[in-house]
């Protein structure tokens, strides 16, 4: 099943670096005019907005963007409010923060400002998430699981995401929290998507035309399940360790490019699609 992208996005493993050089939230402010754009940050994922919205306000001040605001929706009705779809219309780029990624689509599916999200992501803008706001991103998203454990047959609870890339999962902390067995299960239980796990202060990024470039400390893994030949996932015996034949583990640190087109790395100097700058700048 190919992979198919919906906008420009640039996809975090969580706690990145916010007070030391910001790398990787200094790569998020290249794809703006840092004296003219605005960034838009969406604290929806979390319980405690005031907080996270302050900490990135003072790190992209601190990176030198100009106008930054803030999308506070803590109930559904504030997806309505016509002041919040203005926020997502002007945004040149819109920054979603952790937290728990069923806020974000119960509190979002469904309403305007669900839509004007995936409006603006048409227009080419880059919507960047990290932690829960990168799980969000895909039209799958893994809601509960073991961590630092085996994988095992059925003990992953997914829940569609809001869709900005399909046939893919994406796990979050991913070496920081011993993820591998529970994506692991995710593929075996969907082995025609594919499974990206970040680590933290790691990022890809993610252009339309299906080209993905790794940055930050850390790794990225890509698991293809197309080829397994056999796996013992069933209902059954849920507990039971995973049993899992010929599934494909990539893993691209800083630098390395992937592509979603053909599921594999590759090393050209230059993408094989468009540089990694947004359509609108």
């Amino acid at each position: 099943m190919t992979v198919k992208l919906n906008g420009n996005l640039i996809i975090i493993g969580g706690a990145e670096d916010k007070e030391g050089k910001k790398k990787i939230l200094a790569k998020v402010c290249d794809f703006i005019d840092k004296e003219k754009d605005t960034i838009l940050v969406a604290t929806v994922a979390t319980e405690y907005p005031k907080e996270s919205a302050s900490k990135y306000n003072k790190a992209f001040m601190e990176l030198g963007v100009s106008n930054i605001n803030i999308l506070d929706i803590s109930k559904r009705e504030d997806a309505f409010n016509k002041e919040n779809i203005e926020l997502i219309k002007n945004a040149a780029l819109i920054f979603f923060t952790g937290g728990d990624q069923l806020r974000i689509t119960s509190l979002l599916g469904g309403t305007p400002i669900y839509d004007e999200i995936k409006e603006a992501a048409t227009r080419g803008i880059y919507i960047v998430g990290t932690s829960a706001g990168a799980s969000v991103m895909s039209d799958t998203m893994i809601i509960e699981g073991n961590d630092e454990d085996a994988p095992r047959k059925c003990t992953l609870k997914m829940s569609p995401g809001i869709g900005l890339i399909e046939n893919v999962i994406i796990d979050q902390h991913f070496d920081q929290r011993g993820r591998i067995g529970r994506l692991l299960t995710g593929i075996a239980q969907n082995p025609q998507i594919l499974g990206i796990g970040i680590d933290e202060n790691t990022a890809i990024i993610a252009n339309k035309g299906g080209v993905i470039e790794v940055i930050g400390e850390g790794a990225v893994y890509f698991i293809d399940g197309s080829k397994i030949s056999y796996t013992n996932v069933s209902e059954q015996h849920s507990d039971e360790v995973l049993s899992i034949y010929d599934v494909r583990l990539h893993v691209l640190k800083e630098g390395n490019k992937f592509s979603l087109i053909r599921k594999a790395p590759f090393e050209e100097e230059k993408s094989e699609n468009e540089d990694f700058k947004p359509n609108n700048i």
